[in-house]
């Protein structure tokens, strides 16, 4: 493995210290299990197989782990204060009605109360509209489809962020 083969960003994370990259991946899914095992693979050679080891990751983690990556996730509609990334990726949602707002927020509500947990959905590209649908249609879903509806949506979001990660200059 070359730096010039190498993406910039990949090479950084690659070599940067173990808290230090610990922390990236953190931020970009909230489970210890899954950053830890993606930590322990290092270095990656190319972005993919980061991608392939993530999901790798994802697939293994306990409902434990899934609760904790979720509760990094603000509901759908109300992105964290301050936070870029929940509100770039919630982009959908900024420029809804707010009647599409309040039926979004009374159906988080409704998906919490009977999942446990907030509506988690790859937001990226999507319009409120495909969102409230989503929630809609996924709060009929038994508790064991759900979460492994959630584990798929959570590798995409991950993809993502560890995209934003290593591609960065």
């Amino acid at each position: 493995m070359t730096s010039t083969s190498t993406p910039p960003g990949l090479a950084r994370f690659n070599a940067i210290e173990e808290h230090a990259a610990f922390t990236a991946l953190h931020e970009a899914c909230a489970s210890t299990a899954w950053a830890k095992r993606l930590l322990a693979a290092r270095p990656y050679a190319t972005p993919e197989a980061l991608y392939a080891a993530s999901d790798a990751a994802m697939a293994e983690l306990t409902a434990e782990d899934l609760a904790e990556a979720m509760a990094g996730h603000p509901p759908i509609g109300r992105p964290k204060p301050g936070d870029p990334t929940s509100a770039r990726e919630q982009r959908g949602m900024a420029g809804a009605s707010d009647a599409l707002k309040a039926e979004m927020l009374e159906l988080n509500l409704a998906y919490q109360e009977k999942f446990g947990h907030v509506f988690l959905i790859c937001a990226t590209g999507r319009t409120g509209e495909q969102m409230r649908d989503a929630v809609r249609e996924r709060i009929g879903n038994t508790p064991e489809r759900e979460r492994e509806i959630v584990r798929t949506e959570l590798g995409k979001i991950n993809r993502i962020r560890l995209a934003r990660l290593v591609e960065e200059d």
